[in-house]
């Protein structure tokens, strides 16, 4: 006779291990933000968003009429240089 054990705590960890690369594979498959998304990415508000580097002429966008879209990987890219670049410019402000 075979028995079989298994752990249910490490069983739920390999599976939300799973689930999670999966989710992040979806997220980097997308080609491109729009302001909704840029928000939460950023979990910045839009005001925010265009206080700090919405018009940079480096931030990636482009308008479509009424509607901003942002392409996610320039995008994701341009915000881990300015967020290392602006690191303690805020620490500055405050004093």
């Amino acid at each position: 006779m075979i028995q079989l054990q298994i752990d249910q705590e490490q069983l739920k960890e390999l599976y939300m291990n799973e689930v999670k690369k999966r989710l992040d594979q979806i997220e980097q498959e997308v080609t491109y933000w729009d302001a909704k998304e840029l928000r939460r990415q950023t979990n910045m508000s839009w005001n925010t968003i265009q206080d700090k580097f919405f018009h940079n002429p480096d931030f990636p966008k482009f308008s479509t009429g009424n509607k901003w879209y942002f392409p996610a990987k320039e995008c994701r890219a341009f915000l881990e240089r300015w967020a290392r670049e602006n690191q303690y410019q805020g620490l500055s402000e405050a004093m």
